[in-house]
């Protein structure tokens, strides 16, 4: 019998989450910016989280898989993170600050991967409403950029920690809300003799890992200096807000819609598409920002960089890797995500002073080609998102069905937002 979905619940978290993201990802380089340190010191700085994104999951996700305990992983991890970030009020000068982005990323990077495991146990057959869940992580982000933005414009960048410890309780409070999955037995999952190990030597999947952490790598200079990007080129911080909002406004749209794409498309044609547009959109943000209409479609792209990339990676590594492995797998893309995102942050940092802002987006540009070439070359063509339980998905999350926490057990059809 198919268990009620927790939809809310799931999508509440999703929502806090990614809404902290939202403030992070537009305004940290803003913050240490007001701080006063340099472009070297802020791309340092920032790609601490990012190391911790390599080492934080994979000892996460084993401990996740070991214990079954992921949901206990989740609220520890979202309540650790909100504490040791309360150390920033304390002191700001660089080698503390290093220590607090370090500390509170350690707990913050344990959280997504397993939560990413325990919404696709509650999802079981139905993966392909997995994008709907998620969507609402872009509506939270979309919420923070735009208010945040509104806020700063008018409000000293001295309040933003104080904004970003709220963001983080509400985390943890949304974690206490969501209720654990079924446990999988070890008749459902199957024999363990493959492995994980195993698992990740199968044809196409180290590439697949290695193409992530380029993706990831490719958006050092957007995720650290676009803000200082935009207002450099004369854009105040209402816009900058608001182009970032569009961005993942876009994404939005495109979750939406995603259980047909995947309906359509295999895994492999999407991933490529991805990496293609990604190249395009570097280019643009390199050479031609200060063009209003070239950053709006530069923006709307997000919906392939991050959007389309980010579903069919967590897609593959649901085909690729057993349920008691899951969080392992889930763990390791986002390891290799944030050893990508670390050497993107630094080498952004490095060479935004010497080489300019139009050669390190050239940079990002020839990395996702690179990334591109490489799952052309080595991921196997029947990588598919059309067949088995995507395609029954999409179909039934295409029939108009709700299936809200407490409402009858079906799909939703068309659920606004992300």
């Amino acid at each position: 019998m198919t268990r009620t979905l927790p939809y809310w619940r799931l999508s509440g978290f999703y929502f806090a989450y990614f809404a902290l993201l939202g403030g992070v990802a537009p305004f940290l380089a803003l913050y240490f910016h007001h701080l006063g340190f340099s472009a070297a010191r802020i791309g340092e700085l920032i790609a601490i989280p990012m190391i911790m994104r390599c080492l934080a999951p994979s000892l996460w996700g084993w401990l996740g898989d070991r214990t079954g305990q992921r949901l206990l992983i989740v609220r520890l991890g979202a309540l650790a993170t909100a504490v040791c970030f309360t150390g920033i009020f304390l002191r700001q000068d660089y080698l503390w600050l290093a220590i607090i982005m370090a500390l509170h990323s350690f707990f913050w990077h344990a959280v997504l991967p397993q939560f990413e495991a325990i919404t696709l146990a509650h999802l079981g057959e139905r993966s392909a409403r997995y994008s709907q869940i998620r969507l609402w992580g872009s509506v939270g982000f979309i919420a923070t950029v735009v208010g945040l933005g509104w806020f700063l414009e008018y409000r000293s960048l001295d309040l933003y920690p104080a904004a970003m410890l709220g963001i983080m309780i509400a985390i943890f409070c949304c974690s206490l809300l969501v209720p654990a999955p079924q446990r999988v037995t070890q008749q459902e999952a199957g024999e363990q003799g493959d492995g994980f190990l195993r698992q990740l030597r199968q044809p196409g999947v180290l590439a697949f890992f290695l193409s992530a952490a380029l993706m990831q790598l490719s958006h050092g200079p957007y995720y650290t200096f676009l803000s200082l990007h935009l207002e450099a080129l004369g854009y105040t911080r209402g816009t900058i807000g608001l182009m970032w909002a569009l961005g993942v406004l876009a994404e939005i749209m495109l979750f939406m819609v995603m259980t047909r794409v995947l309906a359509r498309w295999t895994l492999k044609q999407l991933l490529v598409g991805s990496f293609l547009l990604a190249s395009l959109r570097w280019l643009l943000l390199g050479t031609l920002a200060d063009q209003m209409m070239v950053l709006v479609l530069a923006q709307l792209l997000h919906a392939a960089t991050f959007g389309s990339f980010h579903v069919g990676a967590v897609h593959f590594v649901q085909r690729q890797f057993t349920a008691q492995t899951q969080g392992q797998g889930q763990a390791f893309y986002a390891t290799l995500s944030g050893l990508g995102g670390a050497l993107g942050a630094l080498y952004a940092g490095y060479s935004w002073n010497t080489l300019g802002p139009t050669l390190t987006f050239v940079l990002a540009s020839l990395a996702t080609l690179l990334a591109a070439g490489l799952l052309i070359c080595r991921l196997r063509g029947d990588t598919s998102g059309r067949d088995g339980e995507l395609s029954a998905g999409a179909e039934e999350c295409d029939t108009g069905r709700t299936d809200a926490e407490g409402g009858a057990d079906g799909h939703a059809g068309r659920i606004p937002g992300r």
